[in-house]
């Protein structure tokens, strides 16, 4: 076979492969990843602190100027869809957990939300995360669960109801935290995710290329048919633990505002280029 021919039968085969990501192949099933939309719903127990101004804003990209120091940190179980897939009747493919650390920020005068740190729990959403922007890493989040029975095993969705959570990464608790509800609240945690806005950085191998990525930019996430549940707040308290190399104890509260319980819903299938951050 002549190099020519060996060339268009490469080409046709590997436009015969399909899938959103890799892997590729004839059916298009085995990709890692579906083809968007994706649609979410989770329950989160969340905590507001104030972080040192200063540190919060060594952690800013780019493009954004820090708001104030307040933080929040999201604990999440979430449960997930593909638009033709029904996912949660093969659990294992729908649940995961999920830890994300938001600073206040600003873009061109107009408040946003970052992500310095997030850690998951499934292979799925960590490529999912990385397409959309999200700097996740692999970690154990735990939260507690509430039931709608009188027991002594589970909190009242309630005034007094008390909720935990925890992060773990690499054999090593990083997060821990409480919340106790108070009160029905109107008011989200702030900041939120609504007008988050991360970083796509993919680098490149090629040598001579190490410090030029091949994609490096600035976007603000679009969700859609965003619904939430009421909204319980409460007191709270949080402990970022020292380690040896994971930076994320420099956010370490200087003081902590309000915790909250809430569920929300979502989908995801779009999002806006703010700026490409190459030059």
């Amino acid at each position: 076979m002549n190099y020519e021919l060996r060339i268009a039968n490469r080409i046709k085969g590997d436009n015969m492969l399909k899938g959103y990501t890799l892997p590729r192949t004839p059916r298009g099933t085995s990709s890692l990843v579906q083809t968007p939309p994706w649609h979410y719903v989770g329950a989160s127990l969340a905590v507001e602190f104030e972080a040192d101004p200063s540190v919060a804003a060594s952690f800013l990209p780019g493009g954004l100027e820090l708001l104030s120091g307040r933080c929040a940190v999201y604990f999440v179980e979430w449960q997930y869809a593909s638009e033709d897939g029904e996912e949660y009747l093969d659990p294992i493919r729908s649940q995961y957990r999920e830890t994300i650390f938001l600073l206040s920020a600003s873009f061109e005068g107009t408040p946003v939300a970052y992500c310095p740190f997030i850690w998951v729990d499934q292979d799925v959403s960590l490529m999912r995360g990385l397409i959309q922007g999200w700097p996740k890493q692999i970690g154990s989040t735990w939260i507690t669960r509430a039931y709608d029975l009188p027991s002594k095993a589970t909190p009242v969705l309630g005034p007094g109801g008390k909720f935990g959570a925890t992060l773990t990464a690499r054999d090593r608790r990083l997060v821990e935290a409480q919340v106790t509800l108070r009160e029905i609240t109107e008011t989200m945690p702030s900041p939120g995710f609504a007008r988050a806005v991360n970083v796509r950085y993919f680098p490149e191998l090629a040598a001579g290329k190490h410090d030029t990525p091949a994609v490096h930019e600035l976007v603000q996430l679009k969700s859609r048919d965003v619904h939430i549940s009421p909204i319980w707040k409460g007191n709270a308290t949080i402990t970022l633990f020292d380690n040896p190399y994971m930076e994320l104890c420099d956010l370490r509260p200087v003081s902590v505002i309000a915790g909250y319980r809430f569920s929300f819903a979502l989908t995801v299938d779009d999002l806006v280029l703010l700026r490409d951050l190459r030059g």
